[in-house]
């Protein structure tokens, strides 16, 4: 199997290289013989750039056919793909464009005069446009360029791509991926859930991030198959193109969108073959009422910046709702107490540990971080609690740092957002830890209700009686319109607990 992630590709293109890869909501059309032309030219202009393997190229600009091909046409060529979202502002741009040190950054048409003083500033050698409608610098360069292009000498352990991590517990962290990471986790995926030439997945996620870039990606490219490439979610936009695909990626926002439309019923999913969920918690509420509209059950499965995906309900047996399922094949995961590593026992929650080809060479010029974050024996700390039950299902309780200690008692957010999630007056709900004057910590339920359901706090109090003991039984109930999330619908807790952190002040 070839090392370079680029080969691996190749060599799972169908063998009529006419077939369809990307078709776009318009009806336009992108196949399998473009990747290797399109590529090719990029390539070559970044080799024409000074760019040399090894060195890093950043992109912050929207969704598109032509930003899906910067990240192959960088990995033919050796460098470090480094996507950025494109929300981050300029001050947030300086700082990845001063760590990553890239040897060309790529932005916006609408960026170019603000980026070109910072890109100048900073060193950065070479600035180019892409606009979400081809527009820029950047194709107008790659014109010019020969089709023929040499691949880089890249093996397994050379880098590919650096993504930063959210930084929300201080700087950001440049998580290092190699080819062989990324090759391995498209491999083990294309097996694990079926995926083949005849697939076409509905795509409506960011590409920068390792969701929709490599996690949906990398396994279409592994599988041969297609996919339709949406500039974004749109429910109605999903409804009326469902019909043309066999499966879909999305968080668990897609889903709960999905729900509200009428048009989204069992006779429209019936030829589905699979639906996938990631990125942030499916409540196992979401899971069941999915189920019973579709008849399809959401595999739901883990992964992280660093690791890519590492459990997953499986393809074939149950997918248990709230469970991430079981360590992919070559993977291995362990629970261990977070300050010792000392392993569980089955059923005990402590952090997830883990290790396997897909986790990541460490973080970007952090060689102190990286050791903090592997035990000895090579094993990735990832930060979030979870726990396994006799049947061998991981499930996550949250993050670490989520944890709420109240009056001694360790309270775990996830099982309390769960008994909140199972009531009918709760559309969903985020609990956190905010200081209080006796307890240390006290359980705060903020509450997005469901329609027409009152708000009051004190009857959802109550309601929780019977399933959650006292002490883990929120002491305040906030309602609020929308829970505020991140760009692949992670609830921010960090902003919710500074919002909120004079809640019990005297």
């Amino acid at each position: 199997m070839p090392n370079h992630l680029f080969d691996y590709f190749r060599e799972n293109f169908p063998d009529e290289l006419a077939t369809s890869f990307l078709l776009t909501p318009d009806g336009g059309a992108v196949d399998y013989a473009e990747i290797e032309g399109r590529t090719g030219r990029l390539a070559n202009l970044f080799h024409s750039l000074g760019v040399q393997s090894g060195d890093r190229i950043a992109v912050q600009t929207e969704k598109s056919v032509d930003a899906l091909f910067v990240y192959l046409a960088a990995v033919r060529a050796g460098a470090v793909y480094l996507p950025l979202n494109p929300a981050y502002t300029a001050g947030e741009v300086r700082y990845f464009l001063g760590d990553a040190e890239p040897a060309l950054f790529i932005c916006r048409p609408e960026d170019e005069a603000a980026m070109q003083v910072l890109a100048q500033e900073l060193g950065v050698p070479n600035l180019l446009t892409l606009g979400a409608d081809g527009d820029g610098g950047l194709v107008e360069a790659m014109a010019g360029q020969p089709v023929e292009f040499s691949d880089a000498d890249r093996g397994e352990d050379d880098l590919a791509a650096i993504l930063y991590t959210s930084g929300t517990t201080g700087r950001s962290k440049g998580a290092m991926l190699t080819h062989g990471n990324l090759r391995s986790n498209a491999e083990v995926l294309r097996t694990y859930w079926g995926f083949t030439s005849k697939d076409r997945m509905l795509h409506a996620l960011p590409i920068f991030h390792t969701h929709g870039l490599f996690v949906a990606t990398n396994t279409i490219l592994a599988a041969g198959g297609s996919m339709i490439f949406l500039p974004r979610f749109d429910a109605g936009e999903i409804v009326r193109l469902l019909p043309q695909a066999t499966c879909m990626m999305g968080v668990p926002t897609f889903y709960m969108r999905l729900l509200a439309e009428p048009a989204f019923t069992r006779e429209l999913t019936s030829h589905m073959r699979l639906f996938i969920s990631g990125s942030a918690p499916l409540s196992a509420e979401t899971h069941r009422e999915f189920r019973a509209r579709t008849g399809h059950a959401i595999l739901e499965r883990y992964g992280m910046t660093e690791i890519n995906m590492h459990t997953s309900n499986p393809y074939e047996g149950e997918r248990v709702p709230g469970s991430v399922g079981f360590p992919l094949p070559g993977g291995e995961v362990r629970i261990a107490d977070l300050e010792s590593g000392k392993a569980l026992d089955q059923g005990d929650v402590g952090v997830i540990e883990v290790c396997g080809p897909n986790v990541f060479k460490g973080y970007w010029r952090m060689p102190e971080k990286t050791a903090e974050e592997f035990r000895s024996d090579g094993f990735f700390i990832t930060g979030d609690l979870g726990y396994i039950d006799a049947q061998g299902y991981v499930y996550i309780a949250g993050r670490a740092k989520d944890l709420i200690i109240a009056g001694g008692f360790n309270i775990y957010p996830a099982e309390v957002e769960n008994a909140l999630d199972a009531l009918t007056q709760v559309a969903e709900s985020a609990v956190i830890g905010v200081p209080h004057p006796d307890l240390g910590e006290a359980v705060v339920a903020v509450v997005k209700a469901a329609d027409g359901a009152p708000h009051d706090e004190q009857i959802l109090i109550a309601a929780l009686a019977d399933d959650l003991a006292r002490f883990k039984q929120p002491r305040r109930v906030v309602f609020v319109d929308e829970l505020p999330r991140n760009a692949m619908g992670k609830v921010q807790k960090k902003a919710l607990r500074e919002d909120y952190a004079g809640l019990f002040s005297s």
